[in-house]
């Protein structure tokens, strides 16, 4: 009887372990922004996975930049 119980249990936890493996492998998918989804002008062909992977790490590149180029708040210098 223990040994019944016990495996119907290992089932159940077992189950809910493949549940949410599924749940979170199904959430990792990235959503490209619409820059990077349409492909390039005038090619009439969709970009490739290098091309998009140039156009993200141009976006990410310019982001950053821009981001460098804030001036941050120094403490102490209130008024």
């Amino acid at each position: 009887m223990r040994f019944g119980a016990g495996l119907v249990g290992l089932l159940v936890v077992l189950a809910i372990v493949v549940l949410a493996a599924r749940k979170q492998l199904g959430s990792t998918r990235v959503a490209l922004p619409p820059a990077v989804q349409q492909a390039p002008a005038g090619s009439g062909q969709p970009a490739s996975v290098r091309e998009q992977s140039r156009q993200t790490q141009q976006q990410i590149q310019q982001q950053v930049q821009s981001l460098m180029q804030q001036p941050r708040p120094v403490p102490g210098d209130e008024q």
